[in-house]
């Protein structure tokens, strides 16, 4: 019997082993399991992934291929309804979105265009000479986005004399307190043509009052003041529909024959505020005040400042943008220039008006008066009648007739044309 008995008990034994043996074996598989599902779904969700940016990466290819005859085809489409000379130019195609792939295309290539300024002349001028026939300039722009904080732009400006660089200047606009910094060679905010490349002038030439005034030689189409420096901007919280912006910039004090500095610590200053208002869905209105004071020629102790208010009238129908628009501009300038013997007082103005009467045809005239800055005595008036074709936004065929009186006695009966002719990207200038 008690043999019996342990016979039960190891069979007993042996049995609650094994089930304990089997439980734990089944565990252990289970776990296995679980953890291989784990693994099986994670890879699932990464090839996911990969496949997405492999899609990704296949659009933004076909896009690429696809922008280069969109962008040839466009050339030969007439101008887009919102693009107009003297203004900002809408694109024809979708702005490009600066980040993954695209940002990376874009890494070490601007953009890069290429702007031709063809011009002639036929008629008689022994004050201010011009050729029959020149390339009167050649810009080539380079910009780019340098991260999300910085912006790059180089113009070069290529002449039958040389190369100068036209503007070359850093942008940083997202500084603390709503400022806009530049720093670089940049052209000046005075005034609202001075800052202005010649190929986007509404004018083949610039007014009288930028060479008696501004510091210009007759003899050369590209005048104004530009130096190396810096330029601080932002606009202003003014309550209303009124926007204001405030400008403050310092320069070098070298600019042509306005300002020259003697010494280094003869610097250049400008100031400029500027409204702009909407008055109505098609009219606007931009009224400026600019401030400029710099030392000249006579040496460090004689300063010459410059006073100047310009006026902007936009007018261009929302429903016929395409076909009808005007503007009018309007600026007057005052100089103050010291002297071993005297201070000399000028003053000069220019006011000219644009009307587009067709989808490609534009017509103007402007009326220039300024006396000269070293001579107040001595004054120079003119007056233009302009007439301009866009084939498309990527050339312009203008012809101006021009008269000017100048102040030893001389009248100049002058044709003046020009053909303007773009390559490639150019970004948008100033509103």
């Amino acid at each position: 019997m008690l043999k019996t008995l342990a016979v039960y008990a190891c069979l007993l034994c042996f049995v609650s082993i094994s089930v304990c043996v089997q439980k734990v074996e089944a565990q252990g598989v289970d776990a296995a399991a679980d953890d291989m599902e784990a693994r099986f779904q994670a890879m699932e969700e990464r090839i996911q992934a990969l496949e997405a940016e492999v899609e990704l990466f296949h659009a933004v290819l076909s896009a690429t291929s696809v922008s280069t005859p969109a962008a040839s085809a466009s050339a030969a489409q007439p101008a887009s309804p919102a693009a107009s000379p003297g203004n900002l130019q809408a694109p024809s195609a979708p702005l490009p979105v600066y980040g993954g792939a695209a940002s990376q295309t874009k890494l070490l290539n601007p953009d890069i265009g290429v702007i031709g300024n063809f011009t002639g002349a036929s008629g008689h001028n022994r004050i201010a000479p011009s050729a029959a026939l020149s390339l009167a300039e050649t810009e080539i722009s380079l910009q780019a986005i340098i991260d999300p904080y910085a912006q790059a732009d180089f113009f070069l400006a290529l002449g039958e004399e040389g190369v100068e660089v036209e503007e070359g200047y850093i942008t940083f606009p997202a500084l603390p307190g709503g400022l806009l910094l530049k720093a670089g060679r940049m052209r000046a905010g005075f005034g609202k043509v001075n800052a202005l490349h010649n190929h986007s002038l509404p004018w083949i030439d610039r007014p009288l009052v930028a060479f008696n005034l501004l510091g210009g030689d007759p003899e050369e189409a590209d005048i104004g003041i530009k130096d190396a420096g810096f330029s601080v901007s932002r606009i202003l919280p003014v309550p209303g529909e009124t926007f204001w912006e405030v400008t403050a910039e310092m320069y070098r004090g070298d600019s042509g024959t306005l300002f020259q500095a003697s010494r280094r610590s003869d610097l250049s200053a400008v100031g400029r505020l500027r409204a702009y208002r909407d008055l109505t869905e098609s009219t606007n209105l931009e009224v400026g005040g600019s401030y400029a004071r710099g030392h000249n020629d006579q040496g460090t102790d004689f300063i010459t400042q410059l006073f100047g208010v310009d006026a902007t009238l936009r007018w261009k129908p929302l429903r016929r943008a395409i076909y009808r628009s005007f503007l009018a501009r309007a600026e007057v300038d005052w100089s103050r220039r010291q002297e071993a013997a005297a201070t000399q007082r000028a003053l000069g103005l220019f006011v000219s008006a644009e009307y587009q009467f067709s989808r490609r045809w534009y017509a103007g005239g402007r009326f220039d008066w300024s006396e000269r800055a070293r001579n107040a005595a001595e004054h120079d008036s003119g007056g233009s009648l302009l007439l301009s074709y866009w084939p498309s936004e990527f050339n312009q065929i203008r012809g101006q007739l021009r008269r000017t009186r100048y102040a030893e006695g001389f009248t100049a009966n002058e044709f003046l044309f020009q053909f303007l002719f773009t390559l490639g990207a150019h970004g948008a200038h100033p509103f």
